[in-house]
Formats: C-alpha cells, sequence, structure tokens
C-alpha cells in the first residue's frame, strides 16, 4: 500500500501542490490517479465493489499522500461517510450508491453537521427537514463543508422533530443522503480559508428531496453522525502521522545540508534537538494510531484512543512544523520551500475535526470520570 502511494505521488511533487495552493484549485489530476487504483473505495465492502480493507490498510493511504507533500483533505471523506451508507442504509441505498463510491463515478465528499450558530454543539442545529407526502423539505445554513462543489452527493444531519418536542436534545435529528446533482434550492458560498481546503457555507431553501433520501431511522441521525466519528479521527491522525514525517524529514535533510558559520547547523544541539524530538513524538503518536485502528476493525470500542490517537498525532505534527519552520529560518516562509505551505495545513487539524480542548473533555469525563464540563 505503502509503495503505491509513493508511485502515484511522484507523479505530482512539491510543484504540483503549491501551484494548487496559489491558484486556490482543486487537485483534480490527483484525485483522478487514485480513483483509478481502487483506493478511495478501500473500505468498501468486495461485495459491493470495494476493495474490503480494513481501516489500518485505509489510515496507511492517507498517511501516505501527506508523508509525500500532499493534502488528502481532497479525498479522505470518501473513505468515512461511506461508512454510515454501509452501516446504516437500506440495502436498496447501499447497491445504489456503493458500487459508484468505490469506482469513483460517485462523489461522496460532503459531510453537511456543523453550522454558523451550532459548532461542535451538534444538538443545537436549526436546519430543518420537514416531512411532506413525498419527501421532505430542507431550510437551513450549514458553514465549513468541504468539497461541495466537488461532490455528487452529501451525508446531511437536519432536525426531523423540533427540539422542545423531543425527551433527549440529541434525538429528532436525521441523517440524509442529498444528490447535489439533483436538487434545487441549494446555495453554495466558497469560504476563502488559510489553506487550499475547498470550503464552503452551505443554504436550503424549501430544498425538496425525496423520501428514500432518508438514512436509517428517523430521530437517529445523532447517533449515526457520533457511529463514523470515529473512523474519521483515526484517519485524521494518519494525516498528521504523514505531515510530522514530512516534516520531520525535511528539517533533517535542511539541517544537514545548511551550513553557517562554516558548518551544518544540523551539528548544532540547539537545531539538533527540536527535530529528533519531534520525531520521537511523531512515532508514539503512530503507535496510538495503530492501536486505535486494530480496535476499530475488531469491532471493540474505540472512542477513547481514536481521540487520544488524533489529539496526539495532531500535536506531534505541529510540533514538527514549528522545528521544520525554524531549522529553515526565513526560507521556511519562503513558499518554494513548501514548509509554509504543509505549516498552514497542519495547523487545521488542532481544530478539526474535533479541537483539542474537546478531546480533553472526552477523556475527563468518559475515561477518567470526573464530571462533564459542559
Amino acid at each position: 500500500m505503502r509503495g503505491l502511494i509513493d508511485r502515484i505521488c511522484s507523479d505530482f511533487p512539491d510543484a504540483y501542490w503549491r501551484g494548487l495552493d496559489e491558484t486556490r484549485s482543486y487537485p483534480d489530476e490527483f484525485v483522478a490517479a487514485l480513483t483509478g487504483t481502487g483506493c478511495l473505495g478501500a473500505l468498501v465492502p468486495e461485495e459491493y465493489g470495494g476493495l474490503g480493507l480494513g481501516l489500518g490498510d485505509a489510515t496507511v493511504l492517507l498517511e501516505g499522500i501527506n508523508a509525500n507533500g500532499g493534502n488528502a483533505g481532497a479525498v479522505h471523506a470518501q473513505m468515512y461517510t461511506m461508512g454510515s451508507v454501509l452501516r446504516h442504509g437500506s440495502e436498496e441505498q447501499k447497491r445504489r450508491y456503493l458500487p459508484g463510491i468505490a469506482s469513483g463515478e460517485i462523489r461522496l465528499q460532503a459531510f453537511g453537521v456543523t453550522e454558523p450558530t451550532a459548532g461542535t454543539d451538534t444538538t443545537s442545529i436549526s436546519t430543518t427537514a420537514t416531512r411532506t407526502d413525498d419527501g421532505y423539505v430542507l431550510n437551513g445554513q450549514k458553514v465549513f463543508i468541504s468539497r461541495v462543489q466537488h461532490s455528487d452527493l452529501m451525508l446531511l444531519l437536519a432536525r426531523t422533530t423540533p427540539r422542545d418536542e423531543v425527551e433527549r436534545k440529541s434525538d429528532g435529528m436525521s441523517m440524509f443522503i442529498v444528490d447535489l446533482r439533483e436538487t434545487k434550492g441549494i446555495d453554495v458560498r466558497p469560504l476563502r480559508t488559510m489553506m487550499n481546503h475547498e470550503t464552503n457555507e452551505v443554504f436550503f431553501t424549501d430544498a425538496h428531496i425525496p423520501a428514500d433520501a432518508l438514512l436509517g431511522e428517523e430521530g437517529r441521525g445523532f447517533r449515526y453522525v457520533l457511529d463514523g466519528m470515529n473512523a474519521e479521527r483515526i484517519l485524521i491522525a494518519a494525516e498528521c502521522i504523514g505531515d510530522g514525517r514530512w516534516f520531520v524529514e525535511r528539517a533533517s535533510r535542511y539541517a544537514g545540508e545548511r551550513k553557517v558559520f562554516g558548518r551544518p547547523i544540523g551539528q548544532n544541539q540547539g537545531v539538533q534537538f527540536p527535530i529528533a524530538r519531534a520525531h520521537v513524538h511523531v512515532e508514539a503518536a503512530d503507535l496510538m494510531r495503530w492501536k486505535a485502528a486494530d480496535l476499530f476493525d475488531a469491532g471493540e470500542p474505540c472512542g477513547a484512543e481514536a481521540n487520544m490517537a488524533k489529539m496526539l498525532a495532531a500535536d506531534a505534527s505541529w510540533e514538527a512544523a514549528e522545528a521544520a519552520l525554524q531549522t529553515h529560518g526565513g526560507y521556511g516562509f519562503a513558499a518554494e520551500y513548501d514548509i509554509e505551505r504543509k505549516f498552514r495545513e497542519t495547523r487545521l487539524y488542532q481544530v478539526a475535526p474535533i479541537s483539542t480542548n474537546l478531546v480533553l473533555s472526552f477523556v475527563g469525563e468518559h475515561v477518567l470520570g470526573m464530571p462533564r464540563s459542559f
């Protein structure tokens, strides 16, 4: 798997990603090359046309993309969003969507959960799906929804029962498969962010979807979202591991080549030790990534491990980014060295898909048994 990704990425060097970053363009050519290998269907069972691999295998793919200097953010959602269809969709929905997702003919890259006034307080979402005779009508707004412009389908979480009419605030939300190619009343507005991640605001105005767009049972959508979060966090942890290894490799190489005062700067412990420490932390985070992935693939509970893997990997990649930038000095800020690009990209994972503080809250409450903090 690593060899396959290395071979694909060799055709898309730093200059390719740097050019995309400068023009805020989507890596269509790279996605097409990866799709042609069947990799994006790694987690789709063979009976639906996928590779039928485990999550651990899938993490290797995403890690390899980032370790080669790319950005797996353009493809990672295709891997974990299909899990909701696989685990909660009807057999008809699985047959309709999964083969196309596996082959790349259908792009399921958009995941509509976050809202401007809700954020990570998912139970406070206000986007509604009102039942009609032949389906549902959507109204509301989502924000920070990535890859909408390059997706055929969107998994959408909307409230089907008003919050004041449910017993628990997590009830009354449902998940839908929205066909972006056919649904009217959807307005997509791009958001410019500090990294090239194709992020958008999405507005729904009387957007009608058919009854069979409902995924699973009505009112259980919040549980379906939680069900997919462990896979997402483990996959993102792998991307951070890839980033961390890229930063460490670039910093080590530059420290050995750059000479100041007649000697390589890497000969100075003040330069050498931060890089070495970053390497140690990346490798330690990698162990938690594998522990979480192994538990997931074995069907065992892995919420704590998935959260800890994501946090440790995000911290390690950020530490490695700092070390690489400091090692390169002024050149680290020059676009041609790519450090500043990857520096911006890996900073995201302190915040998304879950912030470090929320990971600590999860561990404090669910692992250590302390009182709920929010």
